[in-house]
């Protein structure tokens, strides 16, 4: 009785399939301000030098249309209730649940005579209040 030995792995296809687009996305501008906003904290000692802070991005409810997004420097990551991801040097950290909302979200920031701040364009929310800082789903 003989027995047939594969010298070439069959696989499924995978290793040549691009990977996955993350859910979530932060542009390099945004990378950058949150990058110097840690870099001024650690400077003023309100973090530990070395210490590990995420960009955690967020959907609660509230607000004139029932959702708003949330963004905040958080020194924690729960590997149970996060996912995390990584764009141009930083960390960011979003809960599962939020994660329903913001599938195809983008972070950015923008630093124009008109506006200033971070921004989060999703292409899931149907519609927003009137200032802009909530929206409907």
């Amino acid at each position: 009785m003989s027995t047939a030995v594969a010298t070439e792995t069959q696989g499924l296809g995978l290793k040549d399939a691009p990977p996955a687009a993350p859910p979530v996305v932060v542009t390099e501008k945004a990378a950058l301000e949150v990058k110097r906003h840690i870099a001024e904290m650690t400077e003023r000692k309100e973090i530990e030098p070395g210490g590990t802070l995420y960009l955690r991005v967020r959907v609660q409810g509230g607000g004139c249309s029932g959702f708003q997004n949330k963004l905040d420097l958080d020194a924690k990551y729960d590997e149970k209730s996060d996912h995390k991801f990584e764009f141009h040097g930083i960390e960011v950290v979003v809960d599962k649940r939020s994660l329903l909302y913001l599938n195809g979200a983008t972070v950015d920031f923008h630093d124009d005579l008109n506006k200033r701040g971070f921004t989060i364009s999703n292409p899931q929310a149907k519609s927003t209040c009137g200032c802009g800082s909530s929206y409907s789903m």
